[in-house]
Order: C-alpha cells, then structure tokens, then sequence
C-alpha cells in the first residue's frame, strides 16, 4: 500500500461530492500541474482550505480538512459537539437551505449524466424537520479496553472506530439524548463485549402501541442478571426492549411480553403496526409529506386502478386505497405482505390486495401481472428498479410515479424509460428525508408515450 503523506497541503475547493464532501485538485509534487482529484471531508465550494490526505486510491485521494483559511457565505458552524469525528453526519457545516440545492444538483446531474434525460420540470424541494427526525437506525457497539469503557454511537469518519458520543441531534430525542446513558447500560452488563449493535425505531404510543424500540443483538447468551438490567432499563425510559441472539427470526421480546410497535398516517386516518427491524422511512413528517407529493402527481382517478411495487408494510398503498378503486402492492419480503396484509384490515380497508414476489427476477407466472393497471407507483431500493420495469407491460400506465433513495440507480432508469420506451420525464425532484447527510431522496414522473 502507497504511503499516505501526512504534510497539510492547500487545496481550493472547486464542487460538492454527493456525499458532502468537498472537491479539489491536488497539485503534482513534481510538476505543480493539477493532479488526481481529492475529497476533502468538511470542505466546501469556494473555500481555500488545510488539508490532510487520509487515503490514497489510484484514481483519486481522501483528505480532512484540518483549517479553513477563506470560508464560504454558506458555512455555518455544526449544532453537534461530535461532528468532526461521527459519520452519522456530513453536511452539517452547510447551511440548510443550501444543503438541500446540493442534492438538486446531484439529482440533476446525474438524470443528465446516466440517464442522458432533462425533466420538463423542476419539482420545488420538500423538507420537513432537520433536527431530532430519525426514527429508525443502527447504533454501533464496542468495549475498548485500553478506555476502560463501552462506546455506543454511529461509527467514526475512519469506520473501523466508533464515535464516542454521548448524544445525537438528529435521532429522535428520547433516544438522540439517551446515547450515553446506553453506553453506560452495556457497560454494566457481564456481556457487554458481546453485544455489537441496538436497534433503535420509533412509533407513536397509543392504545395498546408502545412508543419506543430497542434491540439488542448479542453474540452469547444473556446472563439473568444482564436481562434484568435490559429489563430495567426499558421501564425507567418507556422502551420496549427486544433481543437478537441470531438471525432476524430470532428477535423476540424481553419486556413488555408483548410489545406493539405502530406509527400514524393522520392525513388517512390510517394506523400501521410494525416489527422492531421492519423498514419504515426515517423521517415521520417527510414521509407524510412525501406520500401527498406522490398521491398528487400520481393523479389517480375514483376508478383507477393502481399499482404499487416494492410496497413494503404498504405505506402508498393505503393511502392510495383511500381514493381509488383499487392498490395492488407488490413486496419481495413475505413477513412485510403479511404485516401490510393486517394494516389493510386493521384500517378498514377491502379495495387493496398484496401479495409477495422477488421483483429481480422473472415475474411472468405471477398472476397480478395479467390484472391491467392504469398507474403504476414504486420506491424501489438503492438498486432501482432496471429488472422489473423490462418486465411489465408498460403500455398499460396512464403514469408512472418512481420513488427513489438513489439518484444514481433513478437516473438509469430513466434513462430506460426516455431513451428506450419512448416516456417522457415530466417532473422530478429531491425531498430531504435525511437532512444533514448527503443521501438524496427523489421522485420522478412519468408520461406515456402519445
């Protein structure tokens, strides 16, 4: 491995990564010419910086900025105390406003680059809360000796580390605020060095619903003692504790007996109840928001009948149910189509069916397939959805609304629909589910060919 040379070295920082970080041109030693382009974590557009290189790749080179010496009118100072060190974050030093422009042009960029495609429309960006907005994650875990102490947090900028942190503005506060009070907890335990990961996820407390999930996935049996600390734990803060000794069938409760987990969908009058490691969108009030947008550009008629691919615990679907004359929802994960089965009937709700299929490969024998739609909806995961849109028979849509977590994966499928079937692209824009990251959420319309 080539030596990573430790010497500051002044770089003029030229465009914004899709992942925050900062993009320049490091100057050949030998001639002075520009050389390999490197990516400054903590750098932005328009800032002369101090940098240090962190690794070295052959095409290009990764560095921290360590001093900026000509800031830009759109930095601002980060809210978090951890921000230089945790990867949970890496636009917090962008204003907001800006942050969210960014990722228009990622997702501008690459729909022109990929996709080789221009929307007709630049769809206003849609954000909700910045702070305090992640309900569902992944907290890392680990017992460092030579601290004399158990870390609990997001893993550092370097991912063989995990921060030390002691809270996180983005999470949820009943969690975000009580990081280090879990660091503490796993440090008490007898098998704290086996412990690796709590999951965190976030309803709304009504009813019989709990609030509040935390797993913790151990390597080694529990000791009694230990279960009893989890234990608690969970009724001094109101969490329902869960356990993951293997795979995720063997999660299963240790306090309450029987926890119930749901969140609310107020706009629809709608309820969903959930597993502790179920997929739901991080961002409770972008979500609401989000499936207004997709509802209005889908613009389904009373009669419609409706799509709905990759439909998870049924999130568009029902809603969707709610003013059409029928959903179908399409999931590759058979215990979400159950779940989603019961919301349907838990809600009321008889116009939606669901059923569960592997969207990657050949859906031929599947019988939704011969139904006829006339919209079809999807919010494919970061691989995008190349494989199914081949399959189905397009010429049935009045509308295709795409949901997307990856611009990248958007683009190309774009590109596909356009380029290849003859679609036009509407619409398109970014919504910031996760503000304060450099994750671009996006949504895309499209119309049939006349």
């Amino acid at each position: 491995m080539a030596r990573i040379d430790k010497t500051p070295f002044e770089a003029l920082v030229t465009d914004l990564a899709p992942d925050g970080r900062g993009v320049a041109s490091r100057p050949s030693a030998v001639s002075g010419q520009p050389g390999k382009p490197v990516f400054i974590a903590g750098a932005l557009p328009g800032e002369r910086v101090l940098a240090v290189q962190t690794r070295r790749q052959r095409d290009f080179d990764e560095a921290q900025a360590v001093e900026v010496l000509e800031a830009s009118p759109d930095r601002v100072e980060p809210l978090c105390a951890h921000y230089a060190i945790c990867s949970g974050c890496s636009l917090q030093h962008l204003a907001g406003d800006r942050q969210i422009l960014a990722k228009q042009r990622v997702l501008l960029e690459n729909l022109e680059r990929i996709g080789q495609v221009t929307p007709q429309q630049v769809l206003e960006p849609l954000a909700d809360a910045a702070w305090g907005y992640r309900r569902k994650g992944r907290l890392s875990v680990r017992r460092v000796e030579k601290k004399g102490r158990t870390l609990v947090g997001f893993r550092e900028r370097d991912p063989r580390f995990v921060a030390e942190i002691d809270h996180c503005h983005t999470v949820f506060p009943q969690v975000g605020g009580k990081i280090g009070l879990l660091a503490t907890l796993v440090d008490s335990l007898e098998g704290r060095s086996q412990i690796p990961q709590i999951e965190f996820i976030a309803g709304e407390p009504a009813d019989d619903f709990s609030g509040i999930a935390l797993t913790f996935r151990h390597l080694e049996p529990l000791s009694r003692a230990d279960s009893e600390r989890l234990e608690a734990f969970g009724r001094e803060h109101g969490f329902a504790i869960f356990l993951q000794p293997g795979g995720l069938d063997t999660v299963h409760p240790l306090w309450p007996a029987d926890p119930q987990l749901a969140f609310r969908l107020p706009q629809w009058d709608l309820q969903f109840a959930f597993q502790p490691l179920d997929f739901i969108q991080v961002n409770a009030g972008l979500n609401g928001r989000m499936i207004a947008l997709a509802i209005e550009l889908l613009e389904a008629r009373p009669d419609d009948r409706v799509l709905d691919l990759f439909c998870g615990l049924g999130n568009f679907t029902l809603p969707l149910a709610r003013s059409v004359r029928e959903v179908v929802g399409v999931e590759g994960e058979a215990g979400l189509v159950a779940r989603a089965r019961e919301n349907a009937a838990r809600n009321g709700i008889d116009n939606a069916r669901f059923f569960a299929a592997d969207l990657g490969r050949d859906l031929s024998g599947e019988s939704w397939m011969g139904e006829g739609f006339d919209r079809l909806l999807l919010d494919p995961p970061r691989s995008g959805a190349d494989f199914v849109l081949a399959e189905l028979p397009l010429a049935q849509f009045k509308r295709i609304v795409y949901v997307s977590c990856h611009p990248a994966s958007l683009a190309r499928d774009a590109g596909f629909l356009v380029n290849q079937k003859g679609w036009t692209l509407r619409a398109a824009g970014v919504m910031d589910m996760f503000p304060h990251t450099g994750h671009v959420e996006s949504i895309a319309v499209f119309d049939p060919p006349r």
